[in-house]
């Protein structure tokens, strides 16, 4: 791209440059919006803006015009030295600008920092409920054969039937019955049984 001030600016060279204004030709022309011509530093000076906002290259072989755009962040100047065509290194500014961008991405900015809560150093701890039991540790409910009949309230003084006891109730039940037959034995023994038979001597 070019501009027409630069363009203006080949054509007063005279005849000696023609080449380079039929090159120029060929380029794409970047409207300046000036009325009349200006020089052509000045105009790609206007051009780029305080923060070349459109991102251009510049290249330009104007000493003053490179000095003036290394105060301009982000902006690359190309040169031809000895028909090498150079890009310069980021000047100064653009470091600059660079590094304060990257500390800012790494913090939050000052005015931020104020308007965020300060939260307390020490928090306030959640008082902790009575536990319930351990699940694992209580037991299990048995559950009852359907052979065993509960007795009714109204039936709880008679003795229960053999045939609503169980298996284990009905052997606690013989052994009790057993245990008062031997006794019975033992108690009609002792009474019928003979000790020292005694003599009774009578005199006449």
């Amino acid at each position: 791209m070019i501009t027409q001030c630069c363009i203006h600016e080949l054509y007063l060279q005279g005849k000696s440059q023609q080449s380079a204004v039929d090159l120029a030709k060929i380029f794409e022309r970047r409207k300046c919006n000036h009325r009349e011509a200006i020089p052509g530093d000045d105009c790609l000076a206007s051009v780029v803006g305080d923060s070349n906002k459109h991102r251009y290259v510049v290249a330009t072989q104007s000493q003053p015009l490179r000095a003036k755009l290394r105060l301009i962040p982000g902006v690359p100047i190309i040169h031809i030295n000895r028909s090498v065509m150079i890009l310069e290194p980021p000047s100064e500014e653009t470091l600059r600008v660079k590094q304060q961008k990257e500390q800012e991405a790494l913090g939050p900015a000052a005015a931020e920092s104020v308007k965020l809560p300060q939260q307390p150093s020490n928090p306030p701890r959640k008082k902790k409920g009575p536990k319930g039991p351990n699940p694992l540790s209580m037991k299990k409910k048995v559950a009852r054969p359907a052979s065993v009949r509960i007795p009714r309230q109204s039936d709880s003084t008679a003795p229960p039937s053999p045939s609503d006891l169980s298996i284990g109730e009905k052997r606690k039940r013989e052994e009790n019955d057993e245990q008062l037959a031997a006794t019975r034995k033992r108690k009609r023994r002792r009474k019928h049984g003979g000790g020292p038979t005694s003599s009774v001597v009578t005199t006449a």
